[in-house]
């Protein structure tokens, strides 16, 4: 395993690179995601402190398919193939958390096809505040919903008046977990 740190903006991983190590998160934000040539960008995922990416990419030995950009400064671990395959080969815990992990990960891609065909900017703001166990700016916010800080600050305002969250300086908090988790839907 290799610790890294990360700059805000820098890239953690490269779209088209091998894929010789699982990566996670120790610490920080990280944004998945795909650009194509005409310049438009597809905001895949954001990995928080805690999370791991690339399984599929390791099973299926591939090149990586997405860029993964580090939000705000960010300590990241990589874990070699060898390591990974030795540990789906060897632990059935290991596997189980795999398991897991692909599951909540399709869960969440099955999410975000539902909110972007049928949801407004401001449910899918609210949508993405609920995935969110640590704090994230609304600059953040808009890059992981695919959206300008201008118009996340318009969806928070709504939000904040719905009484689901507190809009501050430097601080968003959440205040009614379930209802912005339903909100639009």
């Amino acid at each position: 395993m290799v610790e890294r740190h990360i700059p805000a903006g820098g890239f953690v991983c490269r779209k088209g690179e091998p894929v010789d190590h699982w990566i996670g998160v120790i610490d920080g934000l990280v944004k998945i995601s795909s650009d194509l040539e005409s310049g438009k960008t597809a905001t895949l995922a954001g990995i928080l402190s805690g999370g791991w990416f690339g399984e599929g990419s390791m099973l299926k030995t591939e090149v990586r398919r997405y860029d993964a950009v580090a939000l705000r400064d960010s300590r990241v671990a990589y874990m070699r193939r060898d390591t990974f395959q030795w540990l789906l080969d060897h632990s059935i815990g290991f596997n189980r958390y795999l398991l897991v992990q692909l599951n909540e990960r399709l869960g969440q891609f099955i999410g975000l096809l539902e909110s972007e065909r049928l949801l407004d900017t401001d449910a899918r703001d609210a949508r993405c505040l609920a995935t969110m166990f640590n704090p994230v700016s609304q600059e953040e916010l808009g890059y992981l919903t695919g959206v300008s800080r201008q118009r996340v600050n318009r969806s928070l305002k709504v939000l904040q008046f719905a009484g689901y969250l507190k809009v501050e300086y430097g601080r968003i908090t959440v205040c009614d977990l379930d209802s912005l988790r339903r909100f639009g839907g």
